[in-house]
Parts: C-alpha cells; structure tokens; sequence
C-alpha cells in the first residue's frame, strides 16, 4: 500500500468523521430553539391561560420551524458526500 493511498483513505474517513460533527453541531441550534419555544410558552399559560389555543398553536408553529432546520441538517451530508 502506497503512502499515497494510505493518506487518500485517511482523506475520506476524516471527512466522514466531520460530517458527523457538522450535523452535531447543526443539531444544537434546534435543541436550544425548541427549549426557548416551549420554556416560553409555558411561562406565557401560566401568566394568561385564558389564551392557551393561541399559545399551543404559535408553539406548535415554532417547533416545526426549528425541527425543518434540524432535518436539514440532517439532509445535508447525503447531498453532498464526501467524495
């Protein structure tokens, strides 16, 4: 086996391996999205909790917009692979 060879293994496996922590840290965002989402809601129905649909439905909304990122996220390594 080359040297050549060895390093342009080394290549792809330090690649796979950084897809891996890119989606990680891709992964954070969302997790503090949702946590910001429902912390706040929550603290909103104990203040009014005449308004709780309004307040479930904007939630709701929010959760789906930070899990779209995080699928994305997810999405993105199979789109471009390391070659």
């Amino acid at each position: 086996m080359s040297a050549l060879q060895t390093l342009a293994e080394t290549s792809v496996a330090i690649k796979g391996n950084l897809g891996s922590i890119g989606y990680g840290l891709a992964a954070i965002g969302p997790g503090v999205g949702v946590g910001i989402i429902f912390g706040n809601g929550t603290q909103a129905l104990a203040r009014q909790p005449e308004a709780a649909g309004l307040i479930r439905a904007n939630q709701i909304l929010g959760f789906a917009f930070c899990e779209a990122l995080a699928l994305i996220g997810l999405v993105m390594p199979f789109v471009y692979p390391a070659s």
